[in-house]
């Protein structure tokens, strides 16, 4: 014990190594760049979460070097190591804004920085990333609250890998953008590319679909053996793998934890412990559905998704090669792929858009439905084909006819080229609007 307290008043009177992670890629422009710098200048706790390699550690050491803060990692063995053994005393160490990179692997760092801020309330003084949702671990996000933005990061979004990140199209769906007509231009290789590829940064300049595999597969290997292992104790290690991969086989359906506890031969209350670890780490994104009384969401089953289609098409065994000589696209790993880029405009959304899904008892459903501070809907039906007929919007005219004072737009989003109006307040449009440049609709 001696030599332990010792060991941890050395580290933090000596400067701790300020190791960078290495940084694989050139440095990309963000879509939550701006929302960091603006956080950073009001909010003394600012957290940047989201799955392992979605690129935290290359935004945050970018914002270290501008702004002259200090870049701490808890990757670096001594950095774990002072942190673990004397969390208070590490954080009294720490003069001067500071980033503390992977924050999730010292839990009880939170409650001293919390001490910290309090004693001393200055903008900007910790920023921290995290590998686990702060939000699924009510004691971490507790312990800072009011004190602490989340912003979340996820993989790239298809307008991010184009280099067009400034647009959010989220909003400009939300704001009615495909008017007037046009066109936008796009391969279905270049869909198929998006979709394999995803968006972890690595992964996505991977030049073949093998190399593609074997980062995918030391990834999961990573997140399996260290991440899970840090967050609960899991004996059957073998078990998530096989549950990820038959989570993945359900991406854009219900989700309906008996009918997975059959299939994949575990107890539900199982089964739900390691779904929610999985949700925790990033890996699965479970979608609430919309209904008027809010209260009557909470008895409706919500879907569940693989939130970054590269992951997804590795999960299902899908790559170019296998999407080229298919007659027409997966439905599911279409859907997966939007619901992705839904995720990661919304993270830097100007309106406040919240994101469900709508189904009734009937089964009529819209894939997306966003909802505006207001109450207004958009609805959003993804189709894989290049072909659409009038009975692709069936499901948004229903929302439509339901809640005519609520809904105000929406959209299938389809694998041709043509921006067409399908009716008053519907609209057929491309799937690359996710990435192309969109003054080519006559609107930017």
């Amino acid at each position: 014990m001696i030599f332990s307290h010792v060991l941890v008043e050395y580290l933090i009177l000596i400067p701790l190594r300020a190791t960078p992670a290495p940084i694989p890629i050139p440095m990309l422009n963000r879509h939550i760049a701006p929302r960091l710098d603006e956080a950073l200048a009001d909010t003394p706790v600012v957290l940047l979460n989201g799955a392992r390699q979605t690129g935290k550690s290359t935004l945050v050491q970018d914002h270290a070097a501008r702004r002259g803060m200090r870049y701490l990692t808890l990757d670096d063995a001594a950095v774990l190591a002072a942190a673990r053994s004397d969390a208070a005393g590490f954080v009294q160490g720490l003069a001067g804004p500071v980033v503390i990179d992977e924050v999730q692997r010292a839990p009880d760092l939170f409650v001293p920085i919390k001490v910290a801020v309090d004693q001393r309330r200055e903008p900007g003084r910790f920023l921290l990333t995290g590998s686990a949702n702060v939000l699924l671990l009510p004691r971490l996000a507790e312990s800072l609250a009011g004190r602490m933005q989340i912003l979340p990061l996820w993989p790239l979004s298809a307008a991010e890998r184009q280099a067009q990140p400034d647009l959010n199209r989220v909003d400009w769906l939300a704001d009615g953008g495909p008017q007037p007509l046009g066109q936008l231009s796009a391969t279905r290789e270049e869909l198929v590319d998006m979709l394999v590829r995803g968006g972890f940064p690595e992964a996505a300049q991977r030049a073949t679909a093998a190399r593609r595999r074997a980062w995918f597969d030391a990834y999961l290997q990573a997140v399996m053996q260290r991440d899970v292992q840090e967050l609960a104790r899991i004996e059957q290690l073998h078990e998530l793998p096989n549950l990820l991969k038959l989570l993945a086989t359900r991406s854009g359906g219900l989700l309906n934890f008996a009918e997975l506890s059959r299939a994949g031969g575990l107890q539900q209350s199982t089964l739900k412990r390691y779904f929610t670890l999985l949700e925790t780490l990033f890996l699965v994104h479970r979608l609430q559905p919309w209904e008027r009384n809010a209260s009557k969401r909470l008895v409706k089953a919500p879907k569940l998704y693989i939130p970054d289609s590269g992951l997804l098409a590795h999960l299902a065994g899908q790559d170019d090669t296998s999407l080229a000589a298919a007659p027409g696209l997966p439905g599911a790993l279409v859907e997966s792929w939007v619901l992705g880029e839904l995720l990661r405009h919304l993270a830097f959304s100007d309106r406040g858009l919240t994101l469900w899904h709508y189904r009734t008892q009937a089964g009529q459903e819209v894939d997306f439905v966003l909802e505006s501070r207001q109450g207004e809907l958009t609805g959003i039906e993804v189709k894989a084909s290049a072909t659409l007929g009038a009975n692709d919007f069936k499901g948004l005219r229903h929302l439509q006819e339901t809640e005519p004072e609520r809904f105000r737009l929406g959209y299938v989003l389809y694998a041709g080229q043509e921006v067409l109006p399908f009716g008053a307040g519907l609209w057929a449009v491309p799937l690359a609007m996710w990435w192309v440049a969109l003054a080519e609709s006559g609107r930017a």
